[in-house]
């Protein structure tokens, strides 16, 4: 895959091959098209660069050290591991490249308030966090669900002046919480700006938030070559909505022996609403399962049932609670470009404990979940091979559960 073929896509109506697209209502494509124009003409602006620039730096930390994790290595016997520490970021993960961005975005085309939608609540924090700092106002969508469990980031939240809005409807999860951002921004659209937080929706959002993750991987290509004098052999990130994984990827893309393997969340089962996995479990003989539909405005891989209804999902770790996946990821699946896979919330929690005892680091379960699938595959790769795993996110969020897990297994 040259370079120049990954550069221009998504095309000019916003495809990735076949995924992607607008797929929205009349009410917003007005919207939509005036988000595009705006990026298109701040992304050519010098000092819209270098304002975000400052703020990546002075305000979030960039950029994250690539750490050698040297007992993990030595402890798994398997290739030299890399950390991209995105966890050491302010917020606490790789949401806040986006969310100021997309921030400084919103306040240059005149928007007074900021609304999103939350999971693991990363997001939710981020944007909070951005809307407080830039002086706007903030309403952020969470699933009950999704509250319950990350109830320290519903704090954290309200703590920056952010209205938080639990949402009853359906699974109560990240998916219903996307759908009532998008009913506020159809009824608000003068005033507000909906700050999507991955790789997923109508376009220019998979474009965008790509673009403005996208420094992870210029951070980390720039890092390996100055510790290894060459090119990592694999990059692997959990994969929900995609956006870190994207972040990593794509300054990768064009470089064929570099291998991309994105996690998605195999949960307790295989039965449909027993995982999220969208590009690993997708089997073509089923009726059941992942395959190419519709959902909250993109044309991508969707769970769905047999009927066309989309599927409820479980995950422990909400951030990878969802039943689509970016259009970019179904492109990169169906190309062959990256490989996808799926591990089980239980492996997800050792991963969770292995790294906080061998290298004193306790992550997030989502990049728990990219963690564990390293581990599986350690001991089949070469002791000289390369490996970059994107840390998104750290585990201050996770205690709760982790605590839990930890007293069961006692």
């Amino acid at each position: 895959m040259a370079r120049r073929a990954t550069e221009t896509l998504p095309d000019a109506r916003g495809h990735f091959g076949p995924f992607g697209g607008r797929f929205v209502p009349e009410t917003l494509m007005a919207p939509l098209e005036e988000l595009e124009r705006a990026y298109r003409r701040a992304r050519a602006d010098r000092r819209f660069a270098r304002a975000l620039v400052a703020l990546l730096r002075d305000f979030a930390g960039r950029p994250t050290p690539l750490y050698f994790a040297t007992r993990l290595t030595q402890h798994l016997g398997g290739p030299r591991i890399y950390l991209k520490r995105e966890d050491l970021l302010h917020t606490g993960a790789h949401k806040i490249n986006n969310c100021l961005g997309q921030g400084l975005l919103a306040a240059r085309m005149g928007k007074s308030r900021l609304i999103a939608e939350t999971g693991a609540g990363q997001h939710g924090v981020a944007t909070a966090t951005v809307a407080a700092h830039l002086g706007l106002r903030c309403t952020v969508y969470m699933g009950e669900e999704d509250m319950a469990r990350q109830r320290l980031n519903v704090v954290r939240m309200q703590m920056l002046g952010a209205e938080v809005v639990p949402v009853a409807a359906g699974s109560r999860t990240l998916k219903d919480a996307i759908n009532e951002a998008m009913r506020d921004w159809v009824t608000n659209v003068e005033d507000t700006h909906y700050l999507l937080g991955s790789v997923c929706g109508p376009h220019p959002y998979p474009m965008l938030v790509r673009n403005f993750q996208a420094i992870i991987g210029r951070e980390t290509r720039r890092q390996i070559l100055r510790a290894e004098k060459r090119l990592p052999d694999y990059l692997v990130a959990c994969v929900g909505g995609g956006s870190n994984a994207i972040g990593l990827f794509y300054e990768f893309l064009p470089e064929p022996a570099v291998k991309l393997i994105g996690v998605e969340a195999g949960g307790r089962g295989a039965a449909l609403g027993e995982h999220a996995a969208r590009l690993a479990r997708r089997a073509r003989a089923r009726r059941d399962g992942a395959r190419p539909g519709v959902l909250h405005g993109t044309y991508t891989y969707v769970l769905q049932n047999r009927h066309g209804q989309i599927a409820t999902t479980h995950s422990v770790s909400a951030g990878l609670d969802y039943p689509a996946v970016g259009p970019e990821h179904a492109y990169l699946f169906e190309s062959g470009r990256a490989e996808y896979t799926a591990v089980s919330d239980e492996e997800a929690l050792e991963a969770a404990r292995l790294l906080a005892v061998q290298e004193g680091i306790i992550p997030a379960l989502e990049p728990a979940h990219a963690l564990a699938e390293l581990i599986k595959r350690a001991p089949r790769m070469n002791k000289k091979d390369i490996v970059v795993l994107n840390l998104s996110g750290r585990g201050d969020k996770d205690m709760d559960i982790l605590a839990e897990h930890r007293a069961l297994k006692r």
